[in-house]
């Protein structure tokens, strides 16, 4: 079977799967469990076989015309070069992991399948965008993706939290895609094709004639779908969904999308000094800013999600100062520990039955309780500071060392200030990014408080799939250096001044965190009367989606105080509680659109009831009246007409008379 079957067969193979658990959930739900898993699995393997065929080598190409347009040609067509083929890999094998993760996790929800099917098909366009060679095709995925993902945040429909993030994660994506989509017809004008191929040798011949304009077009899409700043703010709620679906968000599809996006087609973005220096301000912002967010929070989730906006920031950051490598060297290492990060957080809330970290804070016993758990995230939680020998440290590191390289004007078209930016930014991000990954693993596995409620043992399935995500977060660093061919030659090894700086910062943020809990949990005061409300063997275990509703732990009161050993709370200061909120900008939004729309909303409908429908009463009033008077002379009875036509004609014949006489 040639490549080209091969890789058509990738996307196509979660694409019928999702079909088939849609039709057969319902009638033969025997299938549903290997509708979900196997789909997947052989998309995966496929993926694989295509990578070591690609070899890194020269790029596959593929196409045939999808229907004749009479102007620019829309082609179904491939584009496989050793990043994509690198990134199909891990959105196979990511994918696989969520729907054998979900088996277990969601084993008695009754919507369990249609939730496999959306993550099939969610899947399917992500691979898509990987693969496809023709921008329209790619925007069919892409688009695919945004109502996916509405469907499968807003799973726990029940609950208010659920239904406002799918809708508010569809709206902010949607607003970046608008100015996207003009960008994509403007760029297609100016090439002359969809082809990325075909756009990639015109910008090599200078036949862009609005690079800037079309740059910033498509970078609002980017920073929508990809979650940056200032159209972020929808990640860190769409966590109402169940946590498979986050670490599949997070890891390997939608927020990978518009990364992915920026990196196939950077030699566009890079014909633009300005469109460059927006990229490394917006990177730089999105970094630091969710980083001290990420500080800030107690729901375990959200500090995952404004970590994954943070590390997306770093592969932007990337993308900014020209090397596409780095940014994807650290797409598919952060793919590998965020969604194990996720993972092992979802054994957590089904353990505990709670979101909550102050909650966690105070249990004791957790690591023998989730051993697999606590070990991997442990292992995951050193790839997320960046600490050597795990995987994030050579990923971000080569990002730290593409930004230094363009700081000295050693990179071609990259203005040194957009270097500068994104290697200053990097380094204070990797030492906020140490504190709180340092704060996570305190508070929830060495807490100090009464023991969790035991909600039994966790399905040998989700523990064995942490286990298989902790190899590559642990292992793929390593292994980089024998992929150099993947990443178009470039090697992507760490130098002695980013690693030593990025390093020491590292290692600064976790051991300043770590005395700041030593500091606050030795001040810490007896939790108030009344903290704990029951007693925690009483308490029943509750679901995902209930924990999501009442944002409380399973049982008492314990997490309706702030955690007096919340070592985040101390290192802040006062600029804790603007960061636990996001700094305002969730309220900035709702002054500037929100209120605005609902009272045109509200002129409108004042406007249709009391305008419009009074014009339309009034214009009904006559005839209905007229009815009235002609209803009240049909009476049925011939005498009566008889009658009205003898006086009828009497009232004639006197008129007639009476202009007879007036004539003469």
């Amino acid at each position: 079977m040639t490549t080209t079957t091969l890789a058509v067969l990738v996307p196509l193979l979660p694409f019928l799967g999702a079909v088939a658990g849609l039709l057969l959930g319902r009638t033969a739900p025997g299938f549903v469990r290997p509708l979900a898993v196997l789909p997947a699995l052989a998309a995966a393997v496929l993926a694989v076989t295509v990578a070591v065929r690609q070899g890194g080598g020269k790029a596959i190409d593929a196409s045939t015309q999808l229907t004749p347009t009479g102007s620019v040609p829309i082609d179904l067509a491939l584009h496989i070069d050793g990043f994509a083929a690198l990134v199909a890999v891990l959105v196979g094998v990511v994918a696989t992991c969520v729907q054998l993760y979900s088996t277990g996790y969601l084993r008695d929800d009754p919507r369990y399948p249609s939730y496999a099917a959306l993550v099939s098909l969610f899947t399917s366009a992500m691979l898509l965008v990987v693969y496809s060679g023709d921008l329209m095709v790619l925007l069919v995925g892409w688009e695919i993706m945004g109502i996916c993902s509405y469907f499968l945040v807003g799973h726990y429909w029940e609950t208010p939290e659920a239904r406002a993030a799918s809708l508010k994660a569809f709206l902010v994506t949607k607003l970046g895609d608008v100015p996207f989509l003009f960008g994509l017809f403007a760029l297609a004008a100016d090439a002359g094709t969809f082809r990325i191929t075909g756009i990639l040798g015109a910008v090599g011949s200078g036949g862009l004639d609005h690079p800037t304009l079309i740059a910033l077009l498509l970078l609002a899409g980017v920073a929508g779908k990809s979650a940056q700043f200032p159209l972020h703010t929808w990640l860190p709620d769409a966590m109402a969904g169940p946590t498979p679906v986050s670490a599949l968000i997070h890891a390997a599809t939608m927020v990978a999308a518009g990364v992915y996006f920026v990196a196939r087609l950077l030699p566009v973005f890079a014909s633009s000094a300005a469109a460059l220096t927006v990229l490394a301000v917006m990177a730089a912002v999105t970094m630091v800013g969710s980083a001290l967010a990420a500080l800030a929070q107690d729901d375990i989730k959200r500090v995952l999600a404004y970590s994954t906006i943070g590390q997306l920031g770093y592969m932007t950051g990337a993308l900014a100062v020209g090397d596409r490598g780095a940014a994807v060297f650290h797409l598919i290492s952060h793919g590998a520990f965020k969604a194990l990060l996720f993972l092992g957080a979802g054994v957590i809330i089904h353990a505990v039955g709670t979101n909550s970290l102050a909650a966690m804070s105070r249990m004791s016993g957790l690591p023998k309780r989730i051993p697999d758990a606590y070990w991997t995230m442990t292992i995951a939680l050193f790839a997320l500071a960046a600490i050597p020998p795990f995987a994030g440290f050579f990923s971000k590191e080569a990002v730290l060392v593409a930004a230094e390289h363009a700081s000295l004007g050693d990179t071609t078209g990259v203005p040194s200030g957009a270097g500068w930016t994104v290697l200053v930014a990097g380094l204070f991000t990797a030492l906020l990014t140490a504190a709180y990954a340092t704060r996570l693993w305190l508070l929830a596995f060495r807490g100090r408080g009464p023991a969790a409620p035991d909600h039994g043992k966790q399905p040998l399935v989700m523990n064995g799939v942490l286990w298989v995500l902790a190899v590559p977060s642990l292992a793929f660093g390593l292994a980089v250096t024998y992929l150099d061919d993947w990443f178009d030659g470039h090697a992507l090894t760490p130098t002695v001044t980013t690693a030593v700086l990025g390093t020491g910062v590292a290692l600064v943020g976790g051991l300043v965190t770590y005395g700041a809990w030593r500091h606050t949990t030795a001040m810490a005061a007896r939790p108030p009367i009344g903290a704990v409300a029951a007693h925690p063997e009483d308490s029943p275990a509750v679901s995902e989606a209930e924990a999501i509703a009442s944002h409380t732990p399973a049982y008492g009161d314990i997490a309706a105080a702030p955690d007096p050993a919340d070592p985040g709370r101390l290192l802040l200061g006062p600029l804790h509680r603007h960061a636990a909120v996001g700094f305002h900008l969730d309220a900035v939004y709702h002054a500037l659109f929100v209120r605005p729309v609902l009272a045109g909303a509200e002129l409108v409908r004042f406007l249709d009831r009391e305008v419009v429908e009074t014009y339309v009463r009034g214009a009904g009033a006559v005839p209905r009246l007229l009815g009235a008077g002609v209803r009240r002379a049909q009476t049925g009875n011939v005498q009566t007409y008889l009658s009205a036509l003898l006086a009828g004609s009497v009232v004639l014949a006197i008129a007639a008379v009476i202009v007879a006489a007036v004539g003469a």
